[in-house]
């Protein structure tokens, strides 16, 4: 490897993105959306890997507040961009930027880095557990009905543009980010992507178009989508594509499903991101008729194991000692005590007691965010109880009653 490997400084950012565009297969970003990668860049945060003038290796991290179980904010590196040009693939590229980057990530004092990856075979190796899964849902709306809860007359869904709405559907989700694991608190700036709207990403449907649910006056709902029309024939066929629906009442939740349900010349309604508890699922008539498909979300690292396992809450108190394995982060490595009250308030330090259970890095970080149990891990050979009975109090505090979910890439 003959590569200089390097903090980007703000004139290089064109020729990085660029980089980043051909190793995702050379198709060129819309203007809109990297002017927009432009704004949220933090190039201070960002790695590159330069062969003279030209770059070959990319590695970002955003600066977020996940949502973890208990409601808190946790500071973490929302790692983004990363990439190595074909020309220079097995050189140690990627893992001598995944090395630089967890360093930096610890020295600014954030104890997670998170990410969601293009191939899920890369990021084990670097100590990364995939922790959430959202579902991808095709609804026949033609053979589906749905089964309303009281209230949802009482709501009224009118239309607005993406635009104008924006500062109400910010609010919305405000108020639903503390509730689920996984979510990024929004950061400035960041309230963009949900609404950026190139016609390249289309996919041949209309532009973002956003209906907004109301009680006496008060939004507490919206959905956005496109409309795909097609024809079979003589008859109607069009599709509608959700981009993103969030309430904060189960009639507003309905009504919003309702009016998507209802949309004339329209026979399929389209989620490509859903949480898989999402509770459109006890809604349907048919679920056969929803062509449920789930897939890896979020993939969480623990930089550093004691700050990230105290700043969560746990679901019932708890006290154990873990052997924990980390080979690329070493100073994780050891035996951790983790005392968590009723109350889920937690502290995670280092001893010197006889373990309980063992595991990796990688398992703490399925585990994290309460949607991987530990005693399924443990089946899967991946934790190995040492002491009767530590699984299954360990496995109960570390779940959630919320499946934790990303609601959008970065």
């Amino acid at each position: 490897m003959n590569t200089d490997l390097r903090v980007l400084s703000a004139p290089e950012w064109d020729s990085w993105l660029s980089c980043v565009e051909l190793a995702f297969g050379g198709v060129p970003i819309s203007p809109e959306t990297r002017e927009m990668y432009a704004a949220l860049s933090e190039p201070r945060r960002a790695l590159g890997h330069w062969d003279g003038a030209e770059c070959v290796g990319t590695a970002g991290a955003h600066s977020f507040r996940l949502t973890v179980p208990g409601g808190a904010p946790v500071p973490a590196a929302g790692i983004s961009m990363v990439s190595v040009a074909s020309t220079h693939r097995r050189q140690g590229l990627l893992t001598s930027m995944m090395r630089r980057q967890l360093d930096d990530v610890r020295s600014w004092g954030e104890p997670l880095a998170v990410l969601m990856a293009s191939e899920p075979g890369i990021y084990g190796r670097f100590g990364y557990g995939a922790a959430s899964a959202e579902t991808k849902l095709r609804i026949d709306t033609s053979q589906v009905r749905l089964a309303l809860p009281p209230g949802t007359d009482g709501v009224r869904v009118r239309r607005s543009s993406p635009g104008e709405a924006l500062g109400a559907c910010e609010a919305v989700y405000a108020r639903l980010a503390p509730l689920r694991p996984g979510t990024p608190v929004r950061q400035p700036g960041w309230e963009r992507v949900p609404v950026n709207d190139p016609e390249s990403a289309r996919d041949g449907g209309s532009p973002l178009q956003c209906v907004l649910a109301e009680r006496d006056g008060e939004v507490t709902g919206y959905v956005t989508f496109h409309l795909r029309p097609a024809w079979e024939g003589a008859v109607p066929r069009g599709t509608v594509a959700v981009r993103d629906l969030a309430a904060l009442d189960p009639a507003s939740y309905a009504a919003l499903w309702r009016f998507l349900f209802g949309i004339d010349l329209t026979s399929v309604v389209e989620c490509g991101n859903r949480p898989v508890d999402d509770a459109v699922l006890r809604l349907v008539s048919d679920v056969r008729r929803c062509e449920v498909r789930v897939r890896d979300g979020l993939y969480v690292r623990l930089v550093e194991l004691g700050a990230a396992l105290g700043a969560r809450a746990y679901r019932a108190p708890v006290d154990v000692v873990m052997e924990v394995e980390d080979t690329f982060c070493p100073w994780n490595a050891g035996r951790w005590r983790l005392t968590a009250d009723a109350k889920g308030a937690a502290i995670c330090r280092r001893t010197d007691d006889e373990p309980e259970l063992a595991l990796s890095v990688n398992e703490l970080g399925a585990a994290y965010l309460g949607g991987v149990s530990l005693t399924t891990l443990a089946a899967a050979g991946m934790v190995r109880e040492l002491r009767e009975g530590a699984l299954a109090g360990a496995s109960l505090a570390f779940s959630s009653d919320t499946q934790p979910w990303c609601p959008h890439g970065f």
